[in-house]
């Protein structure tokens, strides 16, 4: 319960710090470079779909499609040299479909704050199953934090 409310803390607190581009590498190479995004993606996705809280937001999705833009967006986000496309079509992510923005993909979804915050949490139980050190792991969750404004709608 700690691990959530540093979590939630950690999240609201850093909305103002957190900019892109990242020129520093830093958090990119501590997540262990874009091999170890996939495998922190690899052990997110399972532990989303099991999260009674948010498994059901994800009913609808093309998971592969998601990972596959989850990786490239945590990369560029921690400073990789990954660039996030963020072209995201209709909700099944068929390739069919007007492109979407990161608001836009998510305003029919009705996420709340409850549901924001435990993708954080499940991110950051992927990131300590991955050996993630906890200084790095607050850096990504710090600058992936202003995404909340977007996602969150209800």
């Amino acid at each position: 319960m700690k691990k959530a409310l540093a979590a939630s803390l950690l999240l609201a607190s850093t909305l103002a710090l957190a900019q892109t581009p990242y020129k520093d590498d830093t958090t990119y190479r501590g997540l262990g470079g874009k091999d170890g995004i996939e495998r922190i993606i690899d052990t997110f996705f399972p532990i989303v779909l099991a999260d009674p809280r948010i498994k059901d937001t994800f009913a609808d999705f093309d998971i592969k499609q998601v990972k596959v833009r989850l990786v490239e967006q945590l990369c560029e986000f921690a400073g990789g040299p990954c660039k996030y496309t963020g072209k995201y079509r209709d909700r099944t992510m068929d390739g069919v479909g007007t492109v979407r923005d990161m608001q836009t993909v998510h305003q029919d979804l009705q996420i709340t704050d409850a549901q924001f915050n435990a993708l954080a949490e499940d991110l950051q139980l992927a990131m300590e199953r991955n050996d993630v050190p906890n200084h790095i792991a607050n850096k990504l969750l710090a600058k992936l934090a202003p995404m909340r404004r977007d996602i969150v709608t209800k």
